[in-house]
C-alpha cells in the first residue's frame, strides 16, 4: 500500500492551486472550515510557499486542525513541514500561526478512521483518486493506511 508519488501536473495542477487564488484574493471564507491555506517555508529554498489542504476534523478545545498528506510524504509541503514545522494556516477569514506534529501512523489512521465515518461518501473517492484505492480501515491494516497517508496536527498559537 503506498501512497501516489506523482505530484499533481497539468490541469490537475492548475485545479489544485485554485483555492490558493481565493485566499489571495481574501475570498478563503467562501472555502469555510473544510479548508486551510498552509503557509510553510521550504526546505531548500528558505522561501515562504502556499499549499491548500482539506482539514479532516478542527479540535476546538484545543485548537487543533488535522490534515492528512494525500499525496504521502513526498508532499512538499509535508517535507517542507517535517524540516520547519512552524507555520502559519488561514482558515475562511481567520489567520494565525501554528506548529505542526507529525502524528504517529496509528494515530493518523485513527483520524483517518473518525474521518472516513463522517463522510462516508468523499472518503473513497477521495482515497481512491489520492492512493488508487479505497483502503481497509480495520484493526490491523490502519497503520499501514496512516504511513501511506500521514497525518498532521496543526496546533494554533
Amino acid at each position: 500500500m503506498a501512497a501516489v508519488q506523482r505530484k499533481p501536473q497539468g490541469i490537475w495542477r492548475s485545479i489544485f492551486r485554485l483555492p490558493i487564488w481565493l485566499y489571495r484574493l481574501h475570498l478563503g471564507w467562501l472555502l469555510g472550515s473544510r479548508f486551510l491555506l498552509l503557509t510553510h517555508v521550504g526546505r531548500k529554498s528558505g522561501q515562504p510557499h502556499q499549499t491548500v489542504v482539506e482539514v479532516m476534523r478542527h479540535d476546538q478545545a484545543t485548537d487543533t486542525y488535522f490534515v492528512a498528506a494525500g499525496f504521502g510524504r513526498n508532499s512538499d509541503w509535508y517535507r517542507n513541514i517535517r524540516q520547519t514545522p512552524d507555520v502559519v494556516i488561514a482558515v475562511g477569514r481567520r489567520v494565525t500561526p501554528a506548529h505542526a506534529e507529525l502524528l504517529s501512523p496509528t494515530a493518523g489512521a485513527q483520524e483517518l478512521r473518525a474521518y472516513a465515518q463522517r463522510h462516508p461518501i468523499a472518503f473513497p473517492l477521495l482515497t481512491r483518486f489520492l492512493l488508487g484505492y479505497i483502503p481497509d480501515l480495520t484493526d490491523e491494516h490502519v497503520e499501514q493506511v496512516g504511513t501511506s497517508m500521514p497525518v498532521v496536527a496543526f496546533h494554533c498559537d
